[in-house]
Formats: structure tokens, C-alpha cells, sequence
């Protein structure tokens, strides 16, 4: 079947939990075969933490997750839990942050927190808490923006957010991550 290069939607899928703190090792050569075996074209991976760029023909993004969860679920033997945004998605992302987030990296650290169904970032936002003086949330559509002071790291309350039962529908990237995915979607 030749697809043609106008059906294809331009995918980036966010693993969460692999080659963390050495559970669940995933080497990102075999996470490219795994994805080609599961028909998807111009597959290429960035940093070992699970993020895969890719196209395919399937317009239903609940569908595609559910396609890419059972195959890594079975391939790789652990409960795998993706998020997936498109080129558009990710660069509204991108454009849609907060006006000084990720202008001053000597001061802060910044992340954005891409959320997976059923979260919403109206919703999650109204139980984020931040220690004043250190922390800064901002909503997005599908994600929330998270910022630190690096000085005071060791107080900020993202290890709250992280500690919640509705992290296991989240995956963080920080900042400069998030950006070079844009540009290598884009390339």
C-alpha cells in the first residue's frame, strides 16, 4: 500500500516512566523497531526518556495510544502509558506558553507537564499548589506549564504534583526538551 505523504499525520508520542532510575530500560534503537513493526513511517527517537516522532495514516489519536500501550505492553513487558500530540498540538504548545517561561535558565527550572486523557488542564489546575516564592503553574489547553526557582528547588512542591494518584495520566518534559522536539518535528 503506498501512502501518500499528505495522509499522514506527523506524530509525537511521550512515553512515561521508561529509563528512569533504572526501572523499565528501554534501549531507543529497539523502541524505533517496535514502532516501524507497528507500520508507522519516518519513526525516529530523541534522548533516552521516550519520545518518539513519527507519521501515520491513523486520525484517531484515543486509537493510536491504545494501539502503541498494548504493543509496548507486550513488547517491552511493563504497563506502558503514552501521550500523544500532533505537530500542531505540540508547536500551539510552544507558542501558547506563559510570555517570560524559559527566558532565564541560570534562575528557573521550567517543565511542561503534558496530561493524558481523562485530565484536563482546567480541571488539574484548580488542585495544583505551589510554594509562593518558588513554584509558578500556568494552564494550558492540554497541559500545564511548571516552573522552579533552581535555589530553592528542594522546596517546591512539583514533587506534590508527582506524588498525586493523577500523575500516572502525566508526562514531564522540561523546556529545552519540549522546543527541540518541536524543531525536529518540524524539520
Amino acid at each position: 500500500m503506498n501512502k501518500n505523504k499528505l495522509t499522514l499525520q506527523s506524530y509525537l508520542v511521550l512515553l512515561r516512566g521508561i529509563n528512569v532510575g533504572g526501572n523499565n530500560i528501554i534501549k531507543m534503537s529497539d523502541l524505533k523497531t517496535c514502532f516501524e513493526s507497528m507500520g508507522f513511517t519516518n519513526v525516529a527517537t530523541f534522548i533516552q526518556s521516550g519520545n518518539i516522532i513519527f507519521r501515520s495514516d491513523e486520525k484517531d489519536k484515543i486509537k493510536l495510544i491504545d494501539k502503541i500501550e498494548k504493543e509496548l505492553s507486550k513488547t517491552f513487558s511493563y504497563n506502558a502509558k503514552a501521550v500523544a500530540v500532533t505537530s500542531m498540538e505540540l508547536k500551539d504548545v510552544v507558542n501558547s506558553a506563559p510570555a517570560d517561561f524559559g527566558k532565564d535558565p541560570a534562575k528557573y527550572r521550567y517543565d511542561v507537564i503534558f496530561l493524558k486523557e481523562p485530565l484536563k488542564a482546567k480541571a488539574l489546575m484548580k488542585n495544583i499548589k505551589i510554594m509562593e516564592g518558588v513554584d509558578k503553574a500556568y494552564q494550558g489547553k492540554k497541559v500545564l506549564y511548571f516552573s522552579r526557582l533552581i535555589e530553592k528547588a528542594s522546596q517546591s512542591y512539583l514533587t506534590k504534583i508527582i506524588a498525586s494518584p493523577d500523575y500516572k495520566y502525566m508526562t514531564i518534559r522540561n523546556w529545552n526538551t519540549t522546543t527541540k522536539l518541536l524543531t525536529l518535528m518540524e524539520e
